[in-house]
């Protein structure tokens, strides 16, 4: 997922150590992490987020991480 990271945080204007830290944090590095809320995913999105950013496959690393980033950008702007 390195290269997901990477683009994803050049993209969004992020540091990528922020992003990987995110990941980490949330869901450990695995894909198919799922939360006791419902969460889904490396960012472990919530279903209202996935539909906000037209993720159509939650445990898909690059759409995960996409959104992932672009949301945690609205959140620091």
């Amino acid at each position: 997922i390195e290269h997901v990271v990477m683009e994803m945080s050049q993209r969004q204007r992020l540091q990528p150590d922020l992003l990987r830290e995110v990941i980490r944090k949330e869901s450990g590095f695995r894909p198919c992490a799922v939360s006791p809320a419902g969460a889904q995913g490396l960012m472990q999105l919530m279903p209202d987020t996935q539909r906000t950013f037209a993720v159509s496959d939650p445990f898909d690393p690059r759409q995960n991480i996409e959104a992932g980033a672009r949301f945690l950008r609205q959140l620091l702007d």
